[in-house]
């Protein structure tokens, strides 16, 4: 074996090693937590790579618990309804974008990406007051309204890109043929941005889904709470308990769905994102 044929095979093998420690790196804490989520509450602080002994008390302990479903339910509500208002919303913001010209067009965009470039809790104390004003506090309304805030302005930019791509002819025929703008949008268009919704859809669902600190400070009965903070509230058999195993079996439930999801859209996904990244 030549030197050249002995650095190149040391370069594969240590890049597989690296793609190795990189993948177990990302995988373990999932497998720890599916692990600790069939584990017995007592042999928690066992160290063991493969548990010795297994149950399904925990996720039995966690379904008992009506609140926890409620709050799947609350989460399920939440997150499809800012899905729906934010695609609605985008996809007709991305149209007056994309192809209609008007002065300051370049400036609303940069201003809808400022927009999400602040952080919740820069806005958390006015967005109380404006929710408090509308009636909405302890509401799922209020979650809707201050989670499409902040899901819009990355909706309006990936459809509003990809809006940008679509070619011309297409909206001069159907202005030929006497279509309206609507009619253009949900006859023309909408076929054919099925990649960047299912892209700004899911992600926007996801980021609902997880959203922690709105839901724990707009929510205050377990009956309107979501499942982020409904998991951080679960309580031990005393003051002093820390129930690990049952808020990782809870984990475990509201982050598989997720996970389904994104293996049956990744191609969407991924077409969605490259969306104008390359012309021609």
């Amino acid at each position: 074996m030549t030197s050249r044929q002995l650095s190149k095979l040391t370069t594969r093998a240590g890049f597989w090693l690296l793609v190795a420690l990189i993948v177990v790196i990302a995988v373990f804490p999932f497998y720890y937590a599916i692990k600790t989520s069939f584990t017995p509450s007592g042999d928690l602080f066992r160290v063991e790579l493969w548990p010795t002994r297994t149950t399904l008390a925990n996720y039995a302990q966690i379904f008992s618990q009506r609140s926890f479903l409620q709050a799947i339910f609350n989460s399920i509500l939440v997150a499809t309804s800012v899905v729906f208002i934010a695609l609605l919303l985008g996809i007709t913001a991305s149209y007056a974008l994309g192809r209609v010209r008007f002065r300051g067009r370049t400036s609303v965009m940069l201003i809808i990406l400022g927009v999400s470039m602040f952080p919740q809790v820069a806005v958390l104390s006015g967005l109380f007051e404006v929710i408090r004003a509308l009636n909405l506090y302890n509401n799922p309304g209020g979650l809707i309204l201050s989670y499409t805030i902040f899901t819009l302005p990355f909706t309006v930019w990936v459809l509003t890109t990809f809006m940008r791509q679509l070619p011309m002819e297409l909206e001069e025929a159907a202005i030929m043929d006497g279509a309206t703008p609507w009619v253009t949008i949900t006859k023309v268009f909408l076929p054919l941005m099925w990649p960047a919704m299912a892209t700004t859809g899911l992600l926007a669902f996801i980021a609902a889904w997880n959203e922690f600190l709105f839901a724990l400070t707009f929510t205050l009965t377990d009956s309107q709470r979501t499942v982020p903070v409904a998991i951080a509230l679960l309580s031990g058999g005393s003051a002093y308990e820390l129930p690990w195993a049952p808020i990782m079996a809870a984990s475990v439930v509201v982050t598989v769905p997720l996970v389904v999801l994104v293996i049956i859209f990744q191609r969407r996904i991924v077409s969605g994102l490259t969306a104008g990244a390359v012309k021609g």
